[in-house]
């Protein structure tokens, strides 16, 4: 075939000349791929089940896996793959696809990449939460770029990357997988997210899709109980966004919007995905999905069928899909819709050029992918972290040389590094990472004496010795930092897990692992006897730094109130000590702001700041209605005075608006001692409208180093489509009113102006990509 033609015309030439078992073959992606070989030492052999499936399928559509490693799969550093070994395995893989194919059809390879690609040696990133705490795109699609070419020398062709949820109830289990509550904001990281590994020749399939953060109670994979109005101001925009730079992929969620799975949701899977936002890639299954129809259709044929119709083209570890000749032969399918979904998966293998290249090159020399090379992953954890709390400047800890200083780092997450890290992580090397209490130790001044003690433990056989132990050291210190969090690691003994890899802990069961997929919470607080820890240092009365680490936001008031400091740390990845430890001494300085409310108890819930304008006395008796830090919250160690607003227009015709954006101009002062970052950000709200806005909605936000004692320039912009909303036609429009600015930075209100929109409604119509 000739290899100029477009890869849509080489598709089309080739789909005529398979069976229908051929078709169906490549629609499926049943197999885990690290069960898809056998290693003793280094001698490969495929597995059995592996060679029987590509047999019946006559080659294969998509290989799920196969460099994954962690407790889940049972692959480590003795019998997973790593370096040459990892491109014998695809190779040796990819040849027996090949060798059963008629027509040489090459297999896809996807891999998990949620926080960088989890594999053994694979450059491993902070979580999406703690990368959103930046308010730094531009940083995540250069660390980004780093994963895609990763991926790509180990012959990914998909990579697997939660970005579309957004987080609006904390007690999910899955909330690090988010940017933030914000659909804005997650947009704008999400589409640097994409960009930058597909610059790398890697496809994107962006997850989930959709409103996976909206769910009932919290509870992975249960019912979004929202409509249409909510799905598109908060849980579309983000998938547009991903659309309109050319996302590869989009694989559907586990839960139902408004009664209807999105597995088996053609309004959104077809009608809205492709028809209104033009999207022109694959779809996927999320793993096991389609099989869980069957509540629905009563058996998997009809579940697959439902799944196809919908607009579903590759399938992830299910059954139902391997059915389908079936259901064309009952009648429930018509070829046609097969062949639509085949069309596309032979499409992307010849634009991945899978057909020239199909093999990796044995011989090459071994990548560096060391953080020390690329440092990006150290620089998305130095300014993740958020600084809420700086009673009496007690940071940083050792500004300057003086007299000695004893400090006291005390806490199960001070020394633990797959504390810092996120779901499914790989095991990893001795040279992979650093905890904050190694980094404190490393890079303490030499006038800075620094102990460690744990101070709880998963089990309760020696709490009362490490707590005592815990008390003494604060005793006898200057200063305690307390290291507090919770954990998504699954290197614990006695670790279960579902068959779609979440973790299977039974209510009451685990005490360690208290976030990541399949582990919600019905209540906010630090696990294992943290708060007691807290509680029996605070007593001893040493100045307190409390250094949180976590997956999800807790509900900790009190830690909050008592803490002479506080730094909230979203799981900030491998690096994530060295990091924290060079605020703590002042090497650098905090930048990170929240990208989504702290709650003051789960019982307010939700908290987040976007609510809806349609109620005026929001309260409760017995608790204050405002979350204990709001989005947008977090300082440094400068002391930044902002002036000189000029707004470029007061009263504005929407037309006009469409064509010169408004803008904002500002200088930002930083009169304190210490250089420090400037986060703006500005929000809209809209006074007037035919239906109910929100309070606030940010629009644009902007990153800025401002040195000590100097001042910069600031300058953010919003277009027409800034101030647009569904109508009650459910159309994307502009309205004339009047409308409010609010110029905020770590949650304070800086300025606030007046403006006027005059004109006719305007329809806003964004091009399809």
């Amino acid at each position: 075939m000739d290899p100029a033609l477009a890869p849509g015309e080489r598709a089309k030439l080739l789909l005529p000349k398979l069976t229908m078992g051929e078709k169906v073959g490549q629609l499926n992606q049943r197999l885990y791929g690290f069960h898809s070989y056998m290693r003793t030492g280094d001698a490969l052999l495929p597995s059995p089940d592996f060679v029987e499936e590509v047999k019946r399928c006559g080659g294969l559509g998509v290989l799920y896996g196969l460099f994954r490693a962690d407790p889940w799969s049972q692959r480590d550093f003795t019998n997973g793959l790593v370096g040459t070994l990892a491109r014998q395995a695809y190779n040796m893989l990819q040849g027996i696809v090949l060798d059963h194919s008629r027509f040489g059809i090459p297999m896809l390879l996807s891999s998990e990449c949620p926080h960088g690609h989890l594999a053994l040696g694979g450059y491993l990133l902070p979580v999406n939460l703690a990368v959103g705490a930046t308010f730094h795109p531009k940083l995540l699609g250069k660390a980004a770029a780093i994963c895609g070419l990763q991926l790509r020398e180990a012959g990914v062709n998909l990579a697997l990357v939660s970005m579309l949820d957004i987080l609006r109830d904390p007690r999910w289990g899955r909330s690090e997988e988010c940017f933030g509550e914000d659909p804005y904001h997650a947009s704008a990281f999400a589409k640097e997210l994409v960009m930058a590994i597909q610059s790398q020749g890697v496809g994107v399939v962006a997850k989930h899709f959709c409103a996976q953060g909206e769910t009932t109670g919290g509870l992975n994979a249960s019912a979004a109980r929202i409509g249409e109005r909510e799905l598109r101001e908060i849980h579309l925009p983000v998938v547009e966004a991903c659309c309109q730079v050319g996302v590869t992929g989009v694989m559907a969620a586990y839960n139902e919007v408004d009664g209807i799975f999105c597995h088996a949701n053609r309004a959104l899977l077809t009608d809205l995905l492709r028809g209104e936002y033009g999207f022109r890639g694959v779809v996927m299954a999320d793993g096991c999905a389609i099989d869980e129809l069957m509540v629905m259709t009563g058996d998997l044929e009809q579940a697959a069928a439902v799944a196809l119709h919908a607009g579903l083209d590759i399938s992830l570890w299910d059954e139902a899909f391997s059915r389908l000749e079936h259901a064309v032969e009952r009648g429930l399918v018509r070829e046609e819709a097969i062949d639509q979904a085949v069309l596309r998966v032979l499409t992307l293998k010849f634009a991945q050029g899978l057909f020239e290249r199909p093999f990796l090159p044995e011989d090459r020399a071994q990548s560096d992918y060391s953080y020390t090379r690329f440092p990006q992953s150290l620089q998305l954890a130095r300014e993740s972290a958020v600084l809420l709390k700086n009673e009496k400047r007690i940071l940083p800890l050792a500004p300057r040389k003086g007299d000695p200083i004893h400090i006291a780092v005390i806490g199960p997450a001070a020394d633990d590094l797959y504390r810092q890290l996120g779901d499914y992580p790989p095991p990893l090397a001795p040279n992979e990472g650093v905890t904050i209490w190694k980094s404190m130790q490393r890079l303490a001044p030499p006038w800075v004496e620094v102990e460690y003690a744990q101070g709880c433990a998963q089990g309760q056989e020696d709490a009362n010795e490490l707590l005592e132990a815990a008390v003494g050291l604060a005793q006898q210190s200057d200063v305690v930092v307390l290291v507090l969090g919770g954990s998504s690691s699954r290197f614990e003994e006695g670790a279960r897990f579902a068959a779609n890899g979440a973790a299977a802990i039974e209510t009451g069961g685990s005490v360690l692992m208290d976030c990541g997929e399949g582990v919600d919470l019905a209540g906010l607080t630090l696990p294992n006897g943290q708060t007691a820890v807290f509680e029996a240092v605070l007593r001893t009365g040493k100045p307190l730094t409390t250094v949180v680490i976590a997956g999800r936001p807790y509900a900790i008031p009190r830690i909050a109130e008592q803490s002479d400091g506080l730094l909230y740390c979203f799981y900030p990845g491998p690096m994530g000590g060295q990091a924290v430890a060079e605020i703590l001494y002042g090497i650098v300085s905090p930048s990170g702001r929240l990208p989504v409310s702290l709650p003051r108890s789960p019982a307010q819930l939700p908290v987040y700041y976007n609510t809806k304008n349609s109620y005026r006395s929001r309260h409760y008796s017995d608790l204050p209605d405002s979350p204990l830090f709001c989005f947008g919250a977090g300082f440094g160690y400068g002391e930044l005075h902002y002036q000189d607003f000029v707004l470029s227009a007061r009263t504005i015709s929407l037309e006009d608006l469409a064509h010169t954006p408004l803008t904002i101009r500002f200088r930002v002062h930083n009169v304190g001692a210490r250089d420090d970052i400037a986060v703006p950000q500005l929000y809209v709200r809209l006074l007037r409208g035919s239906t109910v806005r929100r309070t606030r909605e940010l629009k644009a936000f902007v990153r800025l180093l401002v040195p000590s004692g100097e001042c910069v320039n600031g300058q953010l912009s919003l277009g027409v489509e800034s101030f647009g909303g569904w109508n009650p036609r459910m159309e994307f429009v502009a309205e004339p009113g009047e409308a409010m600015l609010y110029l905020m930075d770590s949650d304070r209100l800086l300025w606030s102006g007046a403006l006027v929109l005059t004109g006719r409604e305007m329809p806003l119509r964004l091009e399809k990509p």
